[in-house]
């Protein structure tokens, strides 16, 4: 499985997988979140609301699967990072389980290629350097999976793109 990371627009990318930095409701929001939504079209808010009548809102550290509507992806995985606040080992845990979850989701969809964004470190002030380095150890840790053949880390800011570039080259 190659890991690889770009600058660039999320909403953009070819890939079997794009993820949504969500929040807890799955209704659109600003960042991230708000662009997959502008630019995917009505079908990935009304998939989005099919899952909240089923289960209610996403839970922190959780992940759910949609269509992607008018995006260059299959799908969209949605995935509920922490809110930073004071931080602490628990929002550590739950940001790894944003990416460990998304990681299970996409296998079992049987997807080749999946492009994350900086999960938490924008609005939800989560620190970047830690944020990469919980998000790259995680990925890896599906190294030896056989669905997954690229892992995309898509950072829309220089200072993300700068972390990951030095993370992935240790």
């Amino acid at each position: 499985m190659k890991i690889k990371c770009i600058q660039l627009d999320i909403t953009t990318i070819k890939t079997d997988i794009i993820v949504n930095a969500a929040n807890s409701s799955l209704l659109g929001g600003s960042g991230v979140d708000g662009a997959i939504h502008r630019n995917g079209g009505p079908e990935i808010l009304k998939a989005c609301q099919v899952i909240r009548t089923k289960q209610g809102k996403c839970k922190v550290g959780q992940a759910v699967i949609t269509t992607a509507g008018n995006l260059k992806a299959k799908y969209v995985i949605h995935t509920v990072g922490p809110v930073w606040n004071q931080g602490g080992n628990e929002k550590e845990i739950l940001l790894a389980n944003c990416y460990k979850n998304t990681m299970e989701l996409a296998i079992e969809n049987n997807a080749k290629t999946i492009a994350f964004p900086n999960i938490s470190t924008g609005i939800y002030k989560f620190p970047k350097e830690l944020a990469a380095k919980i998000a790259i150890e995680t990925v890896k840790c599906f190294a030896n999976q056989k669905t997954l053949d690229e892992v995309t880390f898509v950072c829309f800011d220089q200072e993300n793109f700068g972390l990951y570039t030095k993370l992935l080259k240790k």
